[in-house]
């Protein structure tokens, strides 16, 4: 059965083909007050974009807003781009056996969170592919991709023996983490994801009532817009995929999509998507062409949508059906997509 219509709002005027996703458990949000403006920000980051559309009190500046959304962005740059020589995941990568090294608050929540899901996927997801990563092309440590070519086992076997997310020892209680000996952190799969709540963040520092927030395609809702309808955002698909689209009110919620079409090198008459099996060390070869999560967090729903694509659809449905994950599954047939919804979020269509 169909959730009721919790919220105050009415349904978008969109055309019959699409389907329209509504949080079960949506709580009415908050009655907008009266002198607030609508602030829409853009900028660049990470390797890409970011962009909120945001109401705040008058009183609070454009500038004051980006400002923080900046600061956040740069924070997460600083901290885990393996793009920067300085960063704290660089500095960790490159440091001597044995050492031990003190955290801050945003690395260690993503390495906590990173090596739970580890644990929780039974290695589908991990954060010491770095090594793996730069073999295949998609790292800061890759040779130029016109100059890539298909590793050999024996090179594979070598750079997978220093990848595992068992050589990492997290002191959570002191918030250190050791570096056990070329152990190559990569937070990719769950970054950016971060990144994104942390604009959350940053928006309700600045008193904001309500927005939309999205870097690099991953984005985070909360509350109405001024005519008091949500935030109602289309589910990615595919290109070439003519299934029928869906919209959700994205109210409390994050949306994190993870698809074999975003990144990809062409190689040897191969195409190789970036998600890397950290169980095989190669690029992952099912017939998934996406994987679509939402969460309250967006971080965790970054994770996930990695973890689900690694595991594949049959794996992943059953992973995310145990668990409770609103996820949409799409793969790739001989006569087109093929798309498959958890419980979860099979029981959000209106």
């Amino acid at each position: 059965m169909a959730p009721v219509l919790q919220a105050p709002f009415s349904l978008p005027k969109m055309t019959m083909s699409h389907r329209v996703l509504i949080p079960v458990d949506l709580q009415a949000p908050s009655i907008l007050p009266p002198d607030v403006a609508l602030r829409r920000l853009s900028g660049q980051t990470m390797g890409t974009t970011w962009s909120v559309q945001a109401l705040a009190p008058r009183s609070v500046t454009p500038q004051t807003i980006a400002a923080a959304i900046e600061a956040q962005l740069q924070r997460v740059i600083d901290e885990m781009s393996t793009w920067e020589p300085d960063s704290l995941i660089s500095r960790f990568n490159h440091a001597p056996a044995g050492s031990w090294h003190a955290l801050p608050q945003a690395f260690f929540t993503v390495l906590d969170a990173a090596l739970t899901m580890a644990v929780d996927s039974d290695g589908a997801f991990d954060p010491t592919i770095g090594p793996l990563v730069d073999l295949w092309g998609f790292g800061a440590g890759s040779v130029a991709r016109e100059a890539l070519c298909l590793p050999q086992p024996a090179l594979l076997e070598r750079t997978r023996q220093r990848c595992g997310w068992q050589r990492i020892l997290l002191d959570r209680a002191q918030r250190q983490v050791q570096q056990a000996g070329g152990v190559h952190l990569d937070f990719s799969g769950i970054a950016k994801g971060y990144a994104v709540d942390l604009v959350a963040q940053a928006l309700r520092d600045c008193a904001c009532v309500s927005w939309l927030a999205e870097v690099g395609g991953e984005l985070v809702g909360e509350g109405v817009k001024a005519d008091g309808q949500p935030w109602w955002v289309a589910l990615e698909r595919p290109p070439q995929d003519d299934h029928p689209g869906m919209v959700v009110a994205l109210h409390g919620l994050a949306i994190a999509t993870s698809g074999d079409y975003r990144r990809y090198i062409d190689r040897d008459g191969q195409r190789l998507a970036h998600t890397i099996d950290p169980r095989t060390g190669t690029p992952v070869r099912t017939a998934l062409a996406s994987v679509t999560v939402l969460h309250r967090q967006c971080m965790v729903a970054d994770a996930l949508a990695t973890v689900l694509t690694v595991l594949g659809e049959e794996a992943g449905l059953s992973f995310a059906r145990e668990r409770g994950v609103a996820a949409l599954f799409i793969s790739r047939q001989a006569n087109g997509f093929r798309e498959s919804l958890t419980p979860a979020l099979a029981a959000m269509l209106a």
